[in-house]
């Protein structure tokens, strides 16, 4: 793997028996529209995930439910054989429909199909990283996850997964896992406007855990603040620059996983990242999720 010229933004996060970049990359938005079918420019998705090796950068998150089965064939098509400091995430617990909706499939069967299936398209005899994903695409959602995951501890134990995550889940959930198997991550919606889970992020990180925003722009709808807008403007720096640097700066726990399908705005998003704001700044954005 080449290795960049000066190291990246944020340093570096122990994820299990990994060392992984703070600063990841998440492959959602290299899939079509909606994250549906394959992308309109193929070479440049490649490119892209080309880039992001080339850089430094050593966490990717995917599924194999995007596309589906697309950005999954991307990464092992631009990338494997996989260098040796590559740590991929990918999650389960739904799947997609022809309407390109995102039905949950969390029975034991469906568990054990779609870690095949991320295996298989990924072309690993183990997945480095599984999240199970619970909720809805309204968020998290109250219930037990101990069928889910025990599923997944099943797998972990035949040699097919390393490490466990959650994703999608509430804060009860986290501890309902925990009680069940050791896990290496909590990925949730989360970012300048969206900080239910300032409690959590704080309880992970004095227990060595990370916390993987998804979403960290915004998602669909990029972030929109007048607070926002006013700290970059006196920065003179973008936006989505400001929201990516205040994580980073947030709590050291806190793994991007930023999403693009263009090399610019890869290297904008790593720039970003490396942003350094002010105490000022971070009272003035705190008031974003007040």
């Amino acid at each position: 793997m080449n290795t960049p010229s000066t190291p990246l933004h944020g340093g570096s996060w122990t994820l299990g028996d990994s060392t992984v970049t703070r600063f990841g990359y998440g492959a959602m938005q290299l899939a079509g529209p909606w994250v549906m079918g394959p992308p309109a420019d193929r070479d440049g998705a490649l490119a892209v995930l080309r880039e992001v090796v080339s850089l430094g950068i050593t966490h990717i998150d995917t599924s194999d439910a995007y596309g589906p089965r697309i950005t999954n064939e991307l990464i092992r098509e631009a990338l494997h054989p996989y260098p040796e400091p590559l740590f991929i995430a990918t999650k389960v617990g739904a799947t997609r429909d022809a309407q390109g909706g995102w039905p949950t499939a969390r029975r034991p069967e469906d568990l054990r199909k779609q870690v095949h299936e991320n295996l298989d398209s990924l072309g690993v005899e183990a997945l480095d990283l599984v999240n199970m994903r619970m909720g809805d695409a309204q968020g998290p959602q109250p219930g037990s996850i101990a069928e889910a995951f025990e599923t997944l501890v099943d797998l972990q134990r035949e040699g097919l997964i390393r490490h466990l995550g959650v994703s999608n889940v509430t804060a009860e959930q986290v501890a309902e896992a925990r009680g069940i198997a050791p896990i290496v991550c909590v990925q949730n919606m989360y970012n300048l406007a969206h900080r239910h889970d300032d409690g959590l992020v704080d309880h992970l990180a004095a227990d060595g855990i990370a916390y993987v925003p998804f979403f960290p722009l915004g998602g669909f709808t990029p972030l929109q603040s007048a607070a926002l807008s006013q700290v970059a403007s006196r920065l003179e720096a973008t936006p989505m620059s400001v929201a990516l640097a205040w994580l980073m700066q947030h709590s050291p726990n806190i793994l991007l996983i930023p999403g693009t399908s263009s090399t610019a705005h890869l290297r904008e998003n790593i720039a970003g990242a490396g942003l350094s704001l002010s105490d000022e700044d971070v009272a003035e954005l705190h008031s974003i999720g007040r």
